[in-house]
């Protein structure tokens, strides 16, 4: 595991909370408005349909009320810079545990109203400071909240592409912390200062060994939008497919990234 950065970014915890519910919020909405023909639609990831993929959803939030329900654990072993690495050591075995709560449910609304309703119970019930032993170790409950603004994000992203016209809106708070920490997580894995990536409005990031760059314009540049950077991140996108769709501009020797991602998948 790579080792996380001395100063790690901090997030406001209760812009964080509003974000998480903003985002579950948001995609609840926005399955509402599909009918069946839509939900049967298959989706970018695997076998799954898009039920399946609204379901899953849930986990984002549903893992939440699972772990605070579970004995606290002695001390913190994994640090928010710690999650994404973990994360995609354990992906397959998280893929097999989350695929059950995406059966089929007839009523697909009530299902994700009841799952955000416990949430917020628990939520208001519990500070940022509780420890909760999570499938990926044990962290603090406002550490693990951030990343469930990567998970929401991410799959408001793989929903918006599988359904035309669909266009679920992102919170922006919730856009932000799944950009930063992601960001974040490149400097860990590829610590240095040659090369700068930017992914406005949200990010400015320094990796990869090299020469320092001190001031004036960096000599080796890497920028691009929030969503294009987060599949990247996250294995939607691979960086030659992005290169050449002008999604992503890179100019200097040590501008190539695609050996660093993805960082999780």
């Amino acid at each position: 595991m790579p080792p996380a950065k001395k100063r790690t970014r901090t997030y406001d915890p209760a812009r964080i909370r509003a974000a998480v519910l903003a985002q579950f919020g948001n995609v609840r909405e926005g399955v509402r408005a599909l009918d069946d023909e839509q939900l049967a639609r298959p989706t970018h990831l695997g076998d799954w349909n898009v039920r399946e993929l609204a379901a899953h959803t849930t986990m984002a939030i549903e893992a939440v009320n699972k772990f605070i329900d579970r004995p606290a654990p002695p001390k913190q072993e994994v640090t928010l810079l710690d999650w994404p690495f973990v994360t995609a050591v354990n992906a397959e075995a998280i893929a097999d545990t989350s695929r059950e709560p995406a059966a089929g449910h007839p009523d697909l609304d009530a299902f994700l109203a009841v799952t955000e309703q416990r949430f917020t119970e628990r939520l208001a019930a519990h500070p940022d400071t509780r420890l909760l032993l999570t499938g990926t170790g044990p962290m603090s409950l406002g550490d693990y909240l951030v990343t469930r603004t990567v998970e929401l994000v991410v799959h408001t992203d793989d929903l918006n592409r599988s359904v035309p016209g669909l266009d679920i809106p992102y919170d922006r708070q919730a856009l932000a912390a799944c950009t930063r920490l992601l960001a974040d997580a490149l400097a860990v894995k590829a610590p240095g200062a040659s090369t700068e990536v930017r992914i406005p409005p949200y990010a400015v990031v320094q990796c990869v060994e090299g020469p320092r760059h001190t001031r004036g314009t960096p000599p080796n540049v890497v920028e691009t939008d929030p969503l294009t950077w987060i599949r990247l991140a996250t294995g939607r996108l691979d960086w030659t497919t992005a290169l050449d769709d002008a999604q992503v501009s890179a100019s200097g020797e040590r501008a190539d990234l695609g050996g660093l991602l993805p960082l999780m998948s």
